[in-house]
């Protein structure tokens, strides 16, 4: 069988196999029957129970993230932020850019040199929301990428 990694948003919380067993109104097998463990609702809906060693060794809590973890998330439309920032109200986006282009405007187009309507391909970036409120392409410095207290930014 061919190996995956998953990185997925989930609400849990902890519930023995026989609680969930009769919140989720479904048959637990006897094997896990009260084991601890946590039930799980799922981005769509679904709400299933995991063994707490297998669910523990699966998910981590949305803040502490590794960056990795954070650029995963970031990827998937999330906004992230460290808590080791100094500025409120900052965090990071995604930006899918245009690698099929799209039609420069004046300004694009002065600024590099083209005409004005001509196709300006610009691939993906990470683009991070300032303290004064302004936005600016961002790249990661190497403490942030080593920075294990990333967190997913919950909408406001």
């Amino acid at each position: 069988m061919q190996k995956y990694i998953g990185v997925k948003l989930i609400e849990a919380k902890p519930m023995t196999s026989t609680e969930a067993s009769m919140y989720l109104d479904r048959f637990i097998p006897d094997s896990v029957r009260g084991r601890e463990g946590y039930l799980v609702v799922y981005e769509d809906g679904y709400r299933s129970w995991s063994p707490k060693l297998t669910f523990e060794g699966t998910y981590r809590p949305i803040d502490g993230l590794t960056f990795g973890l954070a650029l995963e998330a970031v990827k998937k439309g999330y906004r992230i932020a460290r808590k080791g920032w100094n500025g409120k109200g900052m965090f990071v986006v995604y930006q899918k850019g245009y690698p099929q282009g799209i039609p420069s405007n004046a300004q694009t187009a002065k600024a590099w040199g083209i005409n004005e309507g001509d196709l300006f391909r610009c691939e993906p970036y990470l683009q991070i929301k300032m303290t004064n409120g302004s936005h600016s392409m961002w790249t990661p410095s190497i403490n942030d990428c080593l920075a294990e207290d990333w967190y997913i930014v919950e909408e406001e």
